[in-house]
C-alpha cells in the first residue's frame, strides 16, 4: 500500500512517515499543496493524508482538484482547524475522514485501516414513499426524476432506508456510515440530513426523514 502525506511541519510528516513504514506502508511526502496535487495526480496512491494549511495550495483546494479526476482514493484530513464548519466542509468537498491536531498515531493507523478495508459491493433497489434507490449504480430518484447526492448523502441515505421504521441513533450513524468508532462531533449528521431534505424536495407531506430529539433519525414510509 502507498500513501502521500502532504503536510509542511515536517517533524509531522517524518513522525507519521516513520510510523507507517515500521507498519509495511510505502509513503511519499510532500511540503507544499502545488507538489501534494501533482504527486496525486501522477502517482498511483491508495490513501491521501492531507493538512488543511499548507504552502501554495490549501489542502482543501488540492482536494477539489484532486477530485475532478479521482472520486474513491481515500483522503484523510489531519488538521489544526476543528469547528463544525470546517468538518463539514472538508467531508463535503469529498474528504473521507478528519482528524483533528493533536492526535495519536494509533488513531491514524486505525482510521487508515478502516479506509483501506476492502468494500462489499452490494446490488438492491430500496425505496421510501417517492424515492427509489438503485445501490448498484448509486442513482437515486425522487418521483422518477434524478436526484445527484455526493457519496456520503448517499450512503446515510441508505442506510436510513435499509433501517426503515427504526429509530437510527447518532453514534450508530457515525460509526456505520461514516466508518468512525473514535470520539466524532455528530453534528455533521444534521448538516447531512438537511442537505438531503433539500435535494429530494421534501414537501410538507413527504416528511420520510424524521428527527427523534436527543437520540437520531427515523425514516418512515407516510
Amino acid at each position: 500500500m502507498r500513501l502521500l502525506i502532504v503536510e509542511d511541519e515536517s517533524g509531522i510528516a517524518n513522525f507519521l512517515k516513520q510510523g507507517l513504514e515500521e507498519e509495511s506502508y510505502k509513503v511519499d511526502i510532500a511540503e507544499t499543496g502545488n507538489l501534494g496535487l501533482e504527486l496525486a495526480l501522477t502517482h498511483q496512491y491508495d490513501l491521501l493524508l492531507l493538512d488543511w494549511m499548507l504552502p501554495q495550495l490549501s489542502g482543501i483546494e488540492l482536494m477539489k482538484q484532486f477530485r475532478e479526476t479521482d472520486k474513491t482514493t481515500p483522503i484523510i484530513f489531519l488538521t489544526a482547524k476543528d469547528t463544525l464548519e470546517e468538518t463539514v466542509l472538508a467531508l463535503q468537498q469529498g474528504a473521507n475522514d478528519y482528524v483533528k491536531k493533536p492526535f495519536h498515531f494509533e488513531e491514524v493507523l486505525e482510521r487508515i485501516k478502516v479506509q483501506l478495508r476492502p468494500k462489499t459491493a452490494t446490488n438492491e433497489r430500496l425505496s421510501l414513499g417517492s424515492i427509489m434507490i438503485d445501490t448498484g449504480s448509486r442513482q437515486v430518484y425522487k418521483s422518477e426524476s434524478e436526484v445527484h447526492l455526493t457519496q456520503k448523502e448517499f450512503d446515510l441515505l441508505v442506510y436510513l432506508i435499509q433501517n426503515k421504521g427504526v429509530i437510527c441513533e447518532r453514534t450508530d450513524i457515525i460509526k456505520k456510515v461514516w466508518d468512525i468508532h473514535f470520539e466524532y462531533n455528530t453534528g455533521v449528521i444534521d448538516v447531512y440530513i438537511n442537505s438531503l431534505r433539500k435535494k429530494l424536495n421534501l414537501q410538507k407531506d413527504e416528511d420520510y426523514i424524521q428527527t427523534v430529539r436527543g437520540i437520531g433519525y427515523i425514516a418512515k414510509e407516510l
